[in-house]
């Protein structure tokens, strides 16, 4: 069966399981029929999957994966003593854990195609991620505070594992008490790591897309957060500073050197 063929599948599955979807046809060309796969992805609540559509989804999604390029963190060169910096997408990084920033809802964006990383890690890990997370959440009985984490398999991403954090949202001046809370992700997310013995963490620009937190001071913080634990646990977990933007690639560039 062909990536083609798998796409179909999913696709005609999906549109059966709303009846307000019987209208929408699929369309001929792959680049099309691809944007309405993740539409529909996105939008599904958590529910159960059959076996057979986990097998398809599964086959079709690694496949995706690989043809957009896995980088392996053998292949990047440390800035600092187990610190990388490198630009590109996150979903393509094989370490221990990448992290996403997530909503407190913590099932991922329900957006169609929205390019955050909330949803481009939900759609290419696939629909198991948003279940597992929904499952999480029902049993916690309430939303996630700021500045907390959890964890998740990685299902159909490269990575190992995914580590969720809600980051704060900064509407208007930034305070001392986002920035705390900022620190806390990063802290949060580096103590579940090194709980699991995960030996490896991506970190994404936690807070500084919708969330409105200022560049420069959301990267010092990271970084600031980062080298302070790893002097205060002794902790040997090699840090990745993942960026999308030039912008951050070069704020970052200029705190590492």
């Amino acid at each position: 069966m062909n990536q083609s063929e798998r796409r179909q599948i999913l696709l005609r599955s999906l549109l059966e399981e709303q009846p307000g979807y019987q209208n929408i046809k699929i369309p001929h060309g792959g680049d099309a029929q691809k944007k309405l796969l993740r539409s529909l992805m996105n939008v599904r609540t958590a529910a159960p999957i059959s076996g057979e559509f986990q097998r398809i989804q599964d086959e079709y999604l690694q496949e995706e994966n690989r043809s957009r390029g896995i980088v392996a963190l053998s292949a990047l060169t440390p800035v600092q003593k187990e610190i990388y910096l490198w630009r590109g997408d996150i979903t393509r990084l094989a370490c221990g854990a990448i992290v996403n920033a997530a909503n407190s809802g913590m099932t991922g964006c329900y957006q169609p195609c929205h390019n955050c990383i909330d949803n481009c890690i939900h759609t290419y890990a696939g629909i198991q991620l948003r279940n597992y997370c929904s499952d999480l959440m029902e049993k916690q009985g309430h939303e996630e505070p700021t500045g907390t984490a959890k964890i998740t398999p990685a299902f159909n991403l490269p990575c190992e594992y995914v580590i969720h954090t809600v980051g704060p949202i900064v509407q208007g001046q930034l305070t001392q008490r986002h920035c705390l809370q900022l620190a806390s992700c990063y802290r949060s997310c580096l103590e579940l790591a090194d709980r699991k013995q995960i030996r490896s963490i991506a970190f994404c620009c936690i807070s500084t897309g919708v969330f409105l937190f200022p560049n420069e001071e959301a990267a010092q913080i990271a970084v600031k957060t980062v080298k302070d634990y790893k002097a205060e646990t002794g902790s040997k977990i090699e840090v990745i500073f993942n960026v999308y933007k030039e912008l951050d690639e070069q704020i970052y560039r200029n705190l590492l050197g």
